[in-house]
């Protein structure tokens, strides 16, 4: 449920002009979802939103811009030493690992709450990352690929 109301919210600040938590909490009981304020503030703070100018010198939520979109660099070692393989088909994502190392990655992964990916789910050498569609699958394995070979920690 959560996930779903997150999801709500960002499609919400992308296609409408949302100024204050109580617009935010209105649209989302619209769409059918039971939420309180408290609800809506502690989904705003998890996903990382700001407030920009709308232009006419108020202010909408947006979601922030991240120096790496991917992952903090407390996490990143974990990527540059484990991962062997990233490539995707539609809107999986798969990464190989170093046998055994799997789940450590993965856990890694869900630990930075990546907007755009839906879940993910580790075997003891394979991961894999369900997106919202195929081009957030190739930015992410973009951005992956990128930060992988790198080594950059």
């Amino acid at each position: 449920m959560k996930a779903r109301r997150q999801t709500k919210i960002l499609e919400l600040i992308k296609d409408k002009r949302i100024e204050t938590q109580e617009e935010l909490l209105n649209e989302l009981r619209g769409q059918g979802f039971n939420v309180t304020q408290a609800t809506v503030s502690r989904d705003i703070k998890e996903l990382r939103l700001i407030k920009i100018p709308a232009g006419d010198g108020n202010y909408k939520y947006a979601i922030a811009p991240q120096k790496n979109p991917i992952i903090p660099s407390d996490v990143l070692s974990i990527f540059t030493s484990s991962v062997t393989s990233v490539d995707y088909s539609f809107n999986i994502v798969v990464l190989k690992t170093h046998s055994g190392m799997a789940q450590a990655v993965c856990a890694a992964f869900d630990s930075v709450h990546r907007p755009g990916v839906v879940g993910t789910i580790a075997g003891d050498d394979t991961i894999f990352i369900a997106t919202r569609g195929e081009e957030a699958s190739l930015a992410l394995v973009t951005e992956l690929k990128r930060f992988i070979s790198s080594g950059k920690v």
